[in-house]
């Protein structure tokens, strides 16, 4: 046992998830001998009686999963986690590490195996698989080869086709895809060479080194800002136009408001509402309402838009929302999951029109304090339509449109705010990067838009309303049970990913308390506001939301720990998530008295959800990578102040500050020594001279190199010059 787990293990903050990593290595290192809890903890050096305690859960735990047996009262003794086939493979997934490397990763085998190039059979990265397992050889990886292909990650491919007189390739962008594709020439679908295209596999031959397939679409013209931005689509299997059928639903829909309709509902129209955007938004998800009571208290309506009412459950709408699952934000548009009609004109909140509405109303009193709540449908008619700079300057000058609920709102969302950051809320305000971009989508100018004061009375009271409804339905039970649910959740951190995050900020002079998840959160907050507009900011909060682990949707609550509620869920933005959707058709439900919902069909949505949300956030990393390549092509030769930002064995990533854009400085351009890669404390070092590159130290840079279609961007030191 290291002494790094050793040091880990005596934290008290140790989480459950990290101790079961530590206690399988102690279990595998002691292959076919039973332990006891105290044995256990001795070999991890733990003297904490609540982690003592916790091992014994952990070790029932793996028994009763399967992976572990009780040969005896309190002993405990690994099983061999491998559970074969009829035919000798285990299922699981290929995956591919940075440098092209291959591996399995499967439910019934903790850790990797290792799957050479020929042994992989046609898989490729993300492929669902069986692989046999050769007998382990001492002091290597588990390694094994692919035997059967149970069901491919993707079907297409972006890339650009090279044609010649009696064949072509198209020449992939795609990391996941390591080969070039055959295509004959009758499956090139009118494309000419050079141009990007979208092509399906259709085939691959048993002894073939290339796929064969054909062209699904002809995207255009590499560089071509519509060509770019449809092929980032494509690269994470995105759509960007909606099917005819989907269109003509959407046609049909009948926005009339029956005097029926309004009767069913809770009526606000009288009341003062209005909703806070961006300057460029067009689908109003939310609005807020306020107003007085006579007992002195204020009642605020957080009313949102009432997708469900228009889109019913299984409907082609429906259907292609659930498989588009979210908007997807790119640098110069936006991708709807719902068509426009809807997202911008039937279910948009916008101002002077009535609108139907969900809504979670709150009575409080002057210090945030809640006294009541209500959920139902409703029916409002906006004010007026803020946009968030607007906001701003009214609760910076004290002047403007309504001014008193604009401060009284602002007021109640500080209370909130800081409530939520006394009971153990993370701070991650981070600063967006934008540009601004020609009529032909050129970029040209980079600038940041940070979270202010505006923006945080919306958030305060989304989040509000989001807790508020994941807790009553968290409080209606079936027996002992919560009733089938939709929850936003966030596990706690990783405390070996965390202790790793603490040693490195430590350079910087900073630290984190690991006493408790608490101590953990509180530290963390107190990290991040001391580095606020400091040069190293930015490379520190990367890494601090690199240690965390990444929120999902899943029936299974958990609580969310960034938060710190032990009950949260997204009710709020239902025109751009269909999770969102998926909360206000339980919500009804549960609030009409119904049963509980299925649990497995809900949690398949969540799981999809989950996937299609983490695809958008690539898309959407992709495209202002793709702008930021643009914008610095134009800059070659320029000299840049920068951060180390990243330290591999390949390069050194480095952030220029004065516009966040990142590129990298190439190992072989480091000519003047030999550098060793630390991995262990991310830094290299030159073998000669002893100069170190570490973490958040300042560097100057030349722009060297852009690579437009790949998105890259090199650097040279400033006094450097590379190797001829």
């Amino acid at each position: 046992m290291s002494k790094k787990k050793k040091k880990l293990a005596q934290n008290p903050g140790l989480n459950k998830k990290t101790l079961r990593r530590l206690l399988i290595d102690v279990f595998e290192d002691n292959a076919n001998v039973p332990l006891n809890y105290k044995q256990l903890a001795k070999m991890l050096d733990i003297t904490d009686p609540n982690v003592r305690a916790m091992i014994n859960e952990v070790c029932l735990e793996l028994v009763g999963e399967g992976k572990a047996e009780q040969p005896e009262v309190g002993k405990f003794k690994y099983i061999a986690p491998v559970r074969r086939t009829s035919d000798g493979a285990i299922a699981g997934r290929i995956e591919f590490n940075s440098r092209g490397k291959a591996s399995f990763v499967s439910p019934d085998f903790e850790g990797e195996i290792f799957i050479a190039a020929e042994s992989l059979n046609h898989a490729l990265p993300g492929d669902e698989v069986k692989v046999y397992m050769f007998a382990k050889r001492k002091k290597r990886l588990p390694e094994g080869e692919v035997v059967e292909i149970i069901k491919r990650a993707r079907e297409t491919f972006v890339g650009v086709v090279e044609i010649s007189r009696n064949f072509a390739f198209m020449i992939s962008e795609h990391r996941s895809m390591p080969y070039d594709i055959f295509i004959p020439l009758e499956n090139l679908k009118g494309a000419v060479n050079g141009q990007k295209v979208i092509v399906k596999i259709v085939d691959w031959p048993k002894k073939g080194k290339n796929p064969v397939g054909q062209v699904v679409e002809v995207l255009g013209n590499p560089g071509e800002n519509e060509t770019e931005m449809h092929a980032i689509l494509a690269e994470f299997e995105l759509p960007y136009h909606f099917p005819k059928h989907v269109e003509a639903a959407a046609e049909k829909i009948d926005e009339t408001i029956t005097a029926e309709e309004i009767a069913r509902r809770r009526d606000f129209r009288d009341i003062l509402t209005f909703t806070i955007d961006p300057i460029d938004a067009k689908d109003f998800d939310d609005a807020l309402s306020l107003r007085k009571l006579e007992n002195g208290h204020w009642e605020v309506g957080v009313h949102i838009a009432d997708v469900t009412h228009y889109v019913e459950a299984d409907s082609a709408l429906d259907k292609e929302a659930l498989e588009r699952a979210t908007s997807v934000y790119l640098v110069d548009r936006v991708v709807a999951m719902l068509p426009e009609r809807l997202s911008n004109f039937i279910c948009s909140l916008r101002p002077n029109e009535d609108k139907l509405t969900y809504s979670v109303v709150f009575e409080m009193d002057e210090e945030g304090e809640i006294f009541d709540k209500w959920y139902g449908r409703t029916i409002i008619n906006s004010n007026y339509r803020f946009h968030y700079d607007e906001v701003q300057k009214i609760i910076e000058t004290q002047e403007g449109i309504y001014l008193e609920p604009i401060l009284t709102l602002n007021a109640l969302a500080r209370k909130l705010r800081a409530a939520r950051f006394t009971k153990g809320s993370i701070a991650f305000d981070r600063i967006e990067v934008k540009f601004r971009i020609d009529e032909n989508g050129k970029p040209l100018e980079v600038y940041f838009k940070e979270s202010k004061e505006a923006h945080q009375l919306i958030e305060e009271f989304m989040l509000l309303a989001n807790r508020s409804v994941a807790e009553w339905v968290g409080a209606q039970k079936v027996g002992r049970s919560a009733k089938t649910f939709v929850y936003r959740v966030h596990d706690e951190p990783d405390m070996e990913k965390l202790s790793n995050f603490a040693s490195y900020i430590k350079r910087w002079g900073y630290g984190i308390n690991m006493k408790s998840t608490h101590t953990i959160a509180s530290s963390i907050n107190t990290l991040l506001d001391g580095i606020d507009g400091r040069p190293e900011e930015d490379v520190i909060s990367n890494l601090a939301i690199r240690a965390m682990a990444k929120a999902e949707y899943s029936t299974e609550n958990i609580g969310h720990y960034g938060l710190a509620f032990r009950h949260y869920t997204h009710f709020t933005s239902p025109i751009r998530r269909y999770p969102d959707m998926m909360v206000h058709r339980l919500l009804t439900r549960y609030l009409e008295k119904g049963k509980s919902a299925q649990k497995k069909i809900w949690e398949d949505k969540c799981r999809h959800s989950s996937d299609m949300e983490r695809k958008a956030a690539m898309a959407e990393r992709a495209s202002i990578k793709y702008k930021q390549a643009e914008y610095m092509k134009e800059r070659i030769g320029q000299t840049f102040e920068g951060l180390i930002s990243g330290i591999t064995d390949w390069g050194v990533y480095v952030e220029i500050i004065e516009n966040r854009i990142e590129g990298m400085i190439p190992i072989q351009v480091l000519n003047d020594d030999y550098y060793i890669y630390d991995e262990k404390n991310l830094q290299l070092t030159g073998k000669y001279s002893g100069k170190k590159f570490q973490l958040g130290d300042k560097i100057t840079v030349i722009v060297a190199k852009v690579n437009i279609p790949k998105k890259q961007i090199d650097f040279n030191l400033a006094t450097n010059t590379p190797k001829p």
